[in-house]
């Protein structure tokens, strides 16, 4: 966790944990749980959700993704069928 007084720096990563259903290929209904400083912390959100309602039927549906602050992650464009 940062400080009060401390900025992150540009090369510091971060981990978005998701959680996406089986079954909901290419459908818009992942949930992004949190941000987190390390992937331990993500790991530990996933411990203490996997056995929740919901969570617990779809135990395959986290993802952890690394994202670097301050650099883009969707340079490609997009299109829309």
């Amino acid at each position: 966790m940062f400080a009060v007084n401390e900025v992150p720096t540009m090369n510091q990563k971060i981990y978005l944990l998701w959680f996406v259903p089986e079954g909901n290929d290419g459908d818009d209904n992942g949930l992004l749980i949190g941000v987190y400083e390390s992937e331990l912390s993500a790991q530990e959100a996933i411990e203490r959700l996997r056995t929740k309602p919901g969570f617990i039927d779809y135990p395959q549906g986290f993802q952890v993704h690394v994202r670097q602050l301050g650099q883009d992650s969707w340079t490609e464009g997009f299109v829309r069928n």
